[in-house]
């Protein structure tokens, strides 16, 4: 069954680049106006003219997620546009690796702000631009919601608390017809965040030989899932987690200790 989402209207937070830019590709490829939220206008520019190649209407919109006067202007652009969104995906996000004693106040508040408050203000200053019934929200979780991780300590939180206000939400917003669900990605091919914990072929490998299905996944994969999420096939599908992942969360938490010995730092879309 191919889907279809021309006339549809998508937002994406922390779309320009990664994951979320693959989800966005996802949704033009089958006719959806998509609307790009993020803080780097130079990424946005490049997105925008990717995304134009499929021939369907496209916003940029610079914001950071953690100003909320800023997201909620964005929101506002993007519907006095086109109208009410239709689908609406939540998806920046910082990271670094530290244990807790070595993280400053600083860098787990920006962590928190970026994942966890930034889920917030995109959730719940869409909410009046929402379609009632009908639309279909999306959060980017990760695995360290629900698999505890050495320093990880700022993401576990913040990632978990993205987790439970998805639930909440399906709950509080399910009687308007709003479904609200998360996925969470594995590691994914051709992303920041796999160049910087894997930079080496062996290091790859390594990371290849711990997934069930033997492969990193791609933008793609997670493209597609986003796609059924928003589509009829999940229309009673709501306050989920759902894992792309190739079975790697069922081994449990990664063990960055050796990576931690040299500073890494993960990506952040936002």
């Amino acid at each position: 069954m191919e889907l279809d989402f021309s006339q549809r209207n998508v937002f994406i937070a922390g779309g320009s680049s990664g994951i979320n830019l693959g989800i966005a590709h996802a949704f033009a490829a089958r006719g959806a106006r998509v609307a790009l939220l993020s803080r780097s206008a130079e990424k946005l520019g490049v997105a925008a003219t990717e995304l134009a190649r499929y021939g369907g209407e496209v916003l940029a919109l610079p914001a950071d997620v953690r100003d909320v006067d800023s997201v909620r202007a964005a929101l506002a652009e993007a519907h006095r546009h086109w109208g009410p969104i239709d689908v609406l995906v939540s998806g920046a996000a910082g990271n670094f690796l530290a244990p807790a004693t070595g993280m400053s106040e600083n860098g787990f508040r920006t962590v928190i702000e970026i994942d966890l408050m930034g889920t917030f203000h995109v959730l719940r200053n869409a909410y009046g631009f929402l379609r009632k019934p009908g639309a279909s929200v999306i959060n980017i979780s990760a695995s360290q919601a629900f698999n505890p991780t050495l320093f990880q300590a700022h993401v576990c939180a913040a990632k978990a608390g993205v987790d439970m206000l998805t639930q909440v939400l399906a709950m509080e917003w399910g009687p308007e017809g709003i479904r609200v669900n998360s996925i969470v990605p594995g590691p994914i091919a051709d992303t920041e965040g796999m160049r910087r914990l894997a930079p080496e072929p062996e290091a790859l490998a390594a990371v290849v030989d711990q997934v069930p299905l033997r492969r990193l996944g791609t933008v793609e994969d997670v493209g597609h899932m986003a796609l059924v999420l928003s589509s009829p096939l999940a229309s009673y599908v709501t306050g989920t987690v759902v894992k792309v992942d190739g079975g790697n969360a069922l081994r449990g938490s990664r063990d960055y200790r050796e990576a931690v010995q040299s500073p890494v730092s993960l990506a952040k879309e936002s």
